[in-house]
């Protein structure tokens, strides 16, 4: 697939997951069951955030992706490091609470949320790793770039 059939296809899918977030407030409507309404409008903010996800792959794709500042990869890194571990206390906590509840609709319930930890985590050491790290310029880096803009490629040497 191309690069603007990609694009094309992003766009499509993001009104998709925009029709679906629609639908699902719309099926809520009237819905006195707080169970009920709150599982189907937490499955239709993940449409949300699919559309927000997608839309930044269309951004990826039509502007490029800036590079950090290393003071600001450095606090990016520890939010992330931070929230890593804030995950991992939240799957811990869930997968006791599981062993101690008898109700299945709470069960189900508990499940979703662990088995939504459990992606966080993953996909946060994963952005630490693969983006923050990737995309964070050092101040060498930044200068022996300005420096092989204005005159071709001269490494800086401290």
């Amino acid at each position: 697939m191309s690069k603007q059939d990609r694009i094309e296809f992003y766009k499509e899918q993001i009104d998709l997951e925009n029709i679906i977030y629609e639908k699902a407030e719309t099926s809520v409507k009237g819905v006195e069951n707080i169970l009920v309404n709150e599982l189907i409008m937490g499955i239709a903010l993940d449409s949300k955030k699919h559309a927000a996800l997608l839309n930044a792959l269309v951004s990826l794709h039509t502007k490029g992706t800036p590079s950090i500042a290393e003071d600001y990869g450095v606090e990016i890194r520890n939010n992330i490091t931070e929230h890593i571990e804030l995950e991992r206390k939240a799957i811990d906590t869930y997968r006791k609470l599981l062993e101690t509840i008898d109700d299945e609709s709470e069960k189900i319930v508990i499940r979703a949320i662990l088995n939504d930890e459990i992606k966080h985590h993953s996909l946060l050491k994963t952005i630490q790793k693969m983006v923050v790290e990737k995309l964070t310029l050092s101040e060498k880096e930044f200068w022996d770039m300005v420096e092989e803009d204005q005159y071709g490629y001269i490494p800086y040497s401290e």
